[in-house]
């Protein structure tokens, strides 16, 4: 069990319910019409939401990324706090000496198909990867005792400080999807993330879990059933792996997500109850005002699970900016049935921002150094 922590509270205020004024809210890139423009017969929210994950699609994806599952190197990463992530590394045949950072979302995995296209697409620009499973995801029930949660910030937090220590001064490029991203963002705004993050981007970012819950629920049925699915299966595995120390039969057997989560807090966290759980991983309100590095968000305005409402209760930050596309549905962005998703090229456009950022800091300082030294001399 891990105990609440205040940090993940204390950045909830007013902000978090009540919309930012224009003036305000963070900055808005590039243009629906002019950035992402799918097939009308691509238009639907609920298509782009799961074709990724469906044959020939999903099949097609994974024959692409055929050399990156061969190739990739397990890893088991030491988080800090005593738990341990399981994590894949791929070495790209053209290798620019940057690692990007890849971390799916709730009931994903590292070999999730928005994971694996974004990942082939960095390998072959020249990317190192490391493809992240959270805690029980992935099939790594095993690996630690205690049960995810999404409050578990600093299983990642420690994840990535493992993974810069093990590559030294490789700057580090963060990208999530769905909760994932939440993860990468919320990461981003705590002091403990490491130096050698140059920036992160999240697709579809979880904001406000509770009106995410809501969507959920008040929704088509297929994604609230599909999560808990998912979430079941994981479970039972969670409970063969330690027997005689779980037992989620009750749970199971609700169906419902709502009463689920509730059961989940009650019993394996210190949260006193389901409000102050999903609030502790908002990232609405002001808990994004100290972000540490140049954050992206890339979200859609027909997101069946992501109210795009919530992107005007975060926090304005110049380090902020978020793309906001008519069109996408939840991490789908897809221009065409079998091409490559629009999400992808734009995480590829955001990490070549951050590393130009980075290149001019660095001769910004070389040339203050020489400045300094001519005026010593």
């Amino acid at each position: 069990m891990e105990p609440r922590r205040r940090r993940q509270q204390s950045g909830r205020n007013a902000l978090a319910r009540e919309p930012l004024s224009l003036d305000t809210q963070p900055p808005l890139t590039g243009s629906t019409v002019d950035r992402f423009k799918p097939s009308a017969w691509l238009r639907s929210a609920h298509l782009q939401s799961i074709l990724p994950s469906l044959p020939p699609r999903s099949a097609l994806t994974r024959y692409r990324a055929r050399a990156l599952r061969r190739d990739g190197q397990p890893l088991i990463l030491d988080c800090e706090n005593g738990a341990r992530l399981q994590a894949w590394h791929n070495r790209s045949a053209s290798s620019q000496g940057r690692l990007a950072v890849l971390l799916h979302g709730w009931e994903g995995s590292s070999d999730s198909c928005y994971v694996l296209s974004l990942g082939t697409r960095l390998l072959d620009e020249g990317y190192d990867l490391l493809r992240l499973n959270l805690r029980d995801h992935g099939g790594t029930q095993a690996l630690n005792h205690g049960l995810f949660h999404s409050c578990r910030l600093d299983d990642v937090l420690g994840a990535l400080r493992a993974a810069a220590q093990c590559y030294g001064a490789t700057p580090l490029y963060l990208a999530g999807f769905s909760l994932g991203g939440n993860f990468m963002l919320r990461a981003a705004a705590e002091p403990a993330l490491p130096a050698s993050v140059a920036g992160v981007v999240a697709i579809s970012p979880v904001l406000d879990p509770a009106r995410t819950l809501s969507a959920l629920e008040d929704g088509t049925r297929l994604y609230h059933d599909y999560f808990v699915r998912k979430w079941s299966a994981s479970l039972r595995i969670k409970q063969q792996c330690w027997p005689g120390d779980y037992d989620f039969s009750e749970r199971m057997s609700s169906r419902n997500l709502r009463r689920m989560t509730d059961e989940l807090v009650c019993a394996h966290t210190d949260f006193p109850d389901v409000h102050c759980y999903l609030d502790g991983y908002a990232i609405t309100g002001a808990r994004l005002q100290t972000l540490q590095v140049p954050a992206r968000i890339l979200a859609a305005v027909d997101d069946p699970i992501i109210p795009a409402a919530d992107l005007a209760h975060l926090a304005p930050t110049k380090l902020l900016q978020v793309e906001c596309t008519a069109h996408g549905g939840h991490c789908g962005f897809l221009n065409s049935w079998f091409g490559p998703a629009y999400s992808d090229g734009y995480v590829l456009e955001q990490f070549a921002q951050f590393a130009d950022t980075d290149a001019e800091s660095a001769s910004g300082g070389a040339a203050a150094c020489g400045a300094n030294r001519l005026n010593a001399a």
